[in-house]
């Protein structure tokens, strides 16, 4: 029996096919370092097989939806800032 695996962007849900300017995004928290608390971190990379299979990656089409996720990304990461900025006030 064959496994044929099939992507769809996670912003705009084109299917994937093997055209394309495909990339890959996920986050993770990075310690500064200087006794400061972790950070978030999206990370962004060009398509690959082994990477794109990951569960925390996030598939996108190409750059407009690559960007439109960064820019999701940070207005939920200025909100999140913002409420712990404000609850330890």
């Amino acid at each position: 029996m064959a496994w044929t695996e099939s992507y769809h962007c996670d912003v705009c849900n084109t299917p994937r096919n093997d055209a394309g300017d495909w990339w890959l995004a996920w986050t993770e928290d990075v310690s500064p370092g200087g006794g400061e608390s972790k950070q978030p971190m999206l990370r962004l990379t060009p398509w690959t097989p082994v990477l794109s299979q990951s569960m925390e990656v996030k598939h996108l089409c190409g750059a407009r939806c690559a960007q439109t996720m960064m820019d999701r990304w940070m207005g939920a990461a200025a909100r999140a800032d913002t409420a712990a900025t404000s609850s330890n006030d």
